[in-house]
């Protein structure tokens, strides 16, 4: 059994990575709700906190970061930092700062998304920040210490979230949380470094 910190786990790619940890003691984190801490992963004192009151733990799991939705043309610079400050740099950040306190051959999960493989109106910010993601993750297993490994899931639009995105995502096939648990679950007891594990239909 391994010490597992999932954050972001009260929201719906939260609770799908729950099911494929359920072999493990997971502590439960995020910006708020009902969660074991609270940490904000745009604050790198608050990333810090976080790691340090834990103590020991074996794996991250990342599920969260917020992204801005508009046009290219109406895309503000203050929206294209939102993105990048909490889904690029945040992700970043927890592996970055996390890397002193994970256990030897640890492992950090993260989070991209379809959209950068499947682009969709207004989601430029959402495309390039995962796009950048899973070029990190491929990049950065090369260098991380203490056998630590690194992996990024790069899920579709959730059956348990069909009703919030599907009008945005026409033609997309959405696929169900145990299947997307599944890949977390890889990562995380598998051996596998530097993977993009796609979910798609």
């Amino acid at each position: 059994m391994k010490t597992v910190i999932l954050i972001g786990a009260l929201g719906k790619m939260g609770q799908a990575a729950l099911i494929g940890l359920g072999n493990h003691k997971v502590i439960t984190a995020g910006r708020s709700g009902d969660v074991d801490h609270i940490v904000d992963i745009t604050n790198e004192q608050s990333i810090r906190t976080l790691y340090e009151t834990v103590g020991h733990f074996d794996a991250v799991v990342n599920t969260v970061g917020l992204c801005e939705y508009a046009s290219f043309t109406e895309m503000t610079e203050a929206q294209w930092m939102t993105t990048v400050m909490s889904k690029m740099m945040g992700q970043i950040n927890l592996v970055r700062i996390g890397q002193e306190y994970i256990a030897d051959a640890g492992s950090f999960t993260l989070i991209s998304g379809i959209l950068n493989k499947k682009p969709i109106p207004y989601a430029i910010a959402d495309a390039t920040t995962s796009g950048a993601i899973d070029t990190f993750v491929k990049c950065v297993s090369l260098e991380m210490p203490r056998n630590t490994r690194i992996n990024v899931v790069n899920p579709t639009v959730l059956v348990e979230a069909w009703d919030v995105y599907g009008e945005m995502m026409p033609g997309f096939e959405p696929v169900p949380s145990a299947l997307v648990g599944k890949a977390f679950e890889r990562s995380v007891d598998g051996f596998i470094t530097g993977e993009v594990i796609v979910v798609d239909a």
